[in-house]
């Protein structure tokens, strides 16, 4: 294993959600304003929102996915689904969610590089971390044909068991050296991604999750300032009957 391969895959994960963690909440903390990305809704709205739904429907079902894909331990599927099947449903679920998310992307790329008026309203970071993005999602729809040349799913037990370690702390990329190089430069690029996710548009993702507090919020309680009422009396809804 050479020094290059074990610095990217042994060290440069904690590099990348070191950054990702530390960077977000100081940015919370000084820059919330900034917690955002300018307007253009107004400009080319169809195009807008038929780019957006699809995107965000292809990055939120690829972000589960790989998410349940590598960090489920083997042992636990293992009784329902074997790792080629695991494989095969991986490629063919991710290959419709990687091909709607690359229309949706290709959408709003097209819009912010070929509309002038837009086009002189994007920040340059929020062109590239899109640039960025869609490069990405390319790499990992050329994965696809490869890990259907292992059909065994040997791939996706090798990238399961290293995504594990590198999360329990217990780094070994040993077990990727011999991967297709789809499959190597996927996984930089995806965690030089989690790197620039403080810098960038991204930070709203946090914004996304938070709201699911919302459904578990206490209910509100309205107090009236009617004179001659308790001050601790809560007042009836308008309507109610006496």
């Amino acid at each position: 294993m050479s020094t290059l391969h074990n610095f990217l895959f042994n060290v440069y994960p904690y590099i990348c959600l070191t950054v990702f963690l530390m960077g977000s909440l100081a940015r919370f903390d000084r820059d919330q304003y900034t917690w955002k990305s300018d307007s253009s809704q107004m400009l080319r709205a169809k195009q807008l929102r038929w780019g957006s739904n699809l995107f965000h429907i292809g990055i939120l079902f690829l972000f589960f996915g790989h998410t349940v894909g590598l960090l489920t331990p083997h042992f636990i599927y293992e009784p329902f689904i074997t790792p080629a099947q695991k494989q095969l449903v991986a490629v063919y679920a991710g290959g419709v969610a990687g091909v709607v998310c690359f229309i949706g992307l290709t959408l709003l790329l097209h819009r912010r590089i070929f509309d002038p008026r837009i086009r002189l309203t994007s920040h340059r970071t929020d062109l590239f971390i899109l640039v960025i993005l869609w490069i990405q999602l390319v790499l990992g729809l050329i994965t696809l044909p490869f890990s259907l040349g292992h059909s065994d799913g040997s791939v996706m037990l090798s990238l399961s068991d290293w995504a594990q370690r590198i999360l329990t702390f217990r780094p070994d990329a040993s077990g990727i050296v011999n991967l297709d190089w789809p499959y190597k430069v996927h996984l930089v690029l995806g965690m030089t991604i989690f790197l620039l996710f403080p810098f960038s548009r991204l930070v709203h993702v946090w914004s996304g999750f938070a709201t699911v507090s919302y459904i578990f919020r206490p209910p509100q309680l309205v107090r009236s300032r009617r004179l001659g009422l308790k001050p601790n009396t809560a007042s009836k809804p308008h309507g109610s009957a006496r």
